[in-house]
């Protein structure tokens, strides 16, 4: 008990310093290509862009850290991705850079039209500083709309059985509509297997999926009221919620309160059985050389008019020193009810926390801790290997270091342990990759990678390899790889290995509309072969 109160009166006295950061301006870029691991970024120059650099996207008037640099051209970079935000081909980014002149400094400000990052990424946070300039955005009532629409098959093949998913998405972010002070974003999509409709009739909620639809109203600068079914950035990790949000702003103080019901667990259509409601007080700093932003909310939950969980949620990012940020969130149990049974308690959970430093241009390092519950996730596409690694490795201990030791080749080490007091979920992972964004003959970027898992009740190991080629400059990218991976589970005499080999091609169309098709292959003794062929066509507007 004693430890927990430790953490929350150290984590809260961080959020209340003053931390340095240097004023920094964004350089754009702009999305090319997305295979399953990597995303490709072209940009006018990347002389300023360093290894380990971590790449914005831009969501309403925030900034929100999505990717990391880790290969470089002159004029492009090759990124992973760390968020969950959709990212696609076409789509505007932002990598800070330093100001290093007087000269540059009054340029910039004369020329900023970006709004201000406010970040709450859940496994590694940067924000960048620009208050002045949300200001200026907020005045600007021009209207502004972006969205796409899509439609995908999900084909899987394995000897004589076959089934094809269909997947329809629509997306779009409408600001000031009409020039007013209203706006709007939605994501919403819907899917069904063929053949299977009599299901769709049953239950439409199932395949029906309104991940966020809200109308946004701006009274002033300072004030704003959403309806609708939205994530709140400041408690990004409470997940979304079918109600009201108001936020008011004070110079460096916001204050917010929410009040409706959490979605449904089972199938995320509209549970007002689940009533959620709270408020929340967030400071921010910032100015030419400080910088953090903290978040401090009281949340109660009830289950049919009853009270379910009462918490405190608290998340705080900055940069404690130069070359070095930090993110942090928890939740503190005030009251829960498990079993019908009134428990009345300070106990935390859900805590997380990450930091990275950039030691130079060619060598850094991030560690992260993690005790939040698992992700429930209403679709996936990726594969058996993919998910084991995902579900084995989220929680725990993680460590990642990454070193540049040639102009266009990157090194990189991360390990993950996951340990409890019974050792009943134990898990350890230890992946190394090399990364070559260009390698001369082949005029394509190389991927090598090795992965070891050892869990309770499986081990594995994989080997992998990819290519990514530009094949017509501007239209045609395609990305091809082989994975061998071996399985040893802890309670069966014999170990079984899998070869997966892939291929996919994106096509440009036309500059808003492209097509996609992916094909990937799993082999194993003695089984029939498993295929997965997808296609996707993207119209953006």
């Amino acid at each position: 008990m004693m430890r927990h109160y430790l953490i929350c009166i150290f984590l809260f006295t961080c959020s209340i310093g003053v931390f340095g950061q240097q004023k920094s301006n964004m350089q754009k870029g702009q999305v090319t290509y997305q295979s399953s691991k990597n995303v490709y970024i072209k940009f006018e120059s990347t002389e300023e862009i360093e290894i380990g650099d971590t790449v914005f996207i831009k969501k309403e008037n925030s900034f929100i850290p999505c990717l990391t640099v880790n290969n470089k051209s002159s004029t492009s970079c090759v990124c992973s991705t760390f968020c969950s935000e959709k990212i696609n081909i076409k789509d505007e980014v932002y990598v800070p850079l330093k100001i290093k002149k007087k000269q540059e400094k009054e340029e910039v400000k004369e020329d900023k039209k970006e709004a201000e990052g406010i970040v709450n990424d859940e496994k590694m946070a940067e924000e960048e500083p620009q208050k002045e300039v949300e200001q200026q955005t907020k005045k600007n009532t021009k209207q502004k709309i972006k969205g796409r629409i899509s439609a995908a098959s999900y084909s899987n093949f394995i000897g004589s059985r076959e089934t094809h998913r269909m997947r329809y998405a629509f997306s779009m972010q409408a600001n000031n509509l009409g020039g007013s002070k209203f706006s709007t974003e939605n994501y919403i999509l819907f899917r069904h297997t063929l053949g299977e409709w009599a299901d769709v009739k049953n239950n439409l909620n199932d395949f029906l999926k309104v991940f966020s639809l809200s109308v946004r109203y701006d009274a002033d600068p300072s004030l704003s009221f959403i309806l609708g079914r939205r994530i709140n950035q400041r408690i990004s990790s409470l997940g979304a919620l079918d109600g009201l949000q108001v936020e008011k702003n004070f110079e460096n103080f916001s204050i917010g309160i929410l009040a409706g019901s959490k979605p449904d667990l089972r199938d995320f259509s509209l549970n007002t059985d689940l009533l959620e409601g709270g408020a929340y007080v967030g400071f921010s700093s910032r100015n030419k050389n400080l910088y953090q932003q903290s978040t401090l909310g009281l949340i109660e939950q009830r289950n049919k008019a009853e009270v379910d969980r009462r918490f405190v949620y608290f998340q705080h990012s900055s940069s404690p020193a130069k070359n070095m940020n930090i993110y942090s969130s928890f939740e503190v149990d005030l009251f829960q009810k498990v079993n019908d049974e009134a428990q009345s308690d300070f106990r935390l959970t859900n805590f997380y926390i990450s930091a990275r430093y950039r030691f130079s241009k060619k060598l850094s390092f991030s560690a992260a801790y993690d005790t939040r519950k698992n992700i429930i996730y209403f679709e996936s596409y990726k594969s058996f290997i993919d998910r084991l690694l995902e579900d084995e490795t989220r929680q725990g201990l993680r460590v990642n270091a990454n070193y540049n030791f040639l102009k266009n080749a990157t090194l990189g080490v991360n390990a993950n342990w996951r340990f409890q007091k019974n050792n009943t979920n134990l898990s350890k992972n230890l992946n190394a990759y090399i990364n070559f964004s260009r390698v001369p003959v082949i005029k394509a970027a190389v991927s090598l990678t090795a992965n070891f898992l050892q869990t309770a009740y499986l081990d594995s190991k994989y080997f992998g390899i990819r290519l990514t080629r530009e094949i017509l400059k501007g239209k045609l990218t395609g990305d091809l790889y082989f994975r061998y991976t071996d399985y040893a589970y802890k309670n069966l005499e014999n170990t079984f290995s899998q070869k997966i080999a892939g291929i996919d091609f994106s096509y440009n169309l036309t500059q808003k509309l492209a097509f996609y098709i992916y094909y990937e292959g799993s082999f194993q003794q003695d089984q029939a072969t498993f295929s997965r062929l997808n296609t996707k066509l993207i119209q953006r507007f």
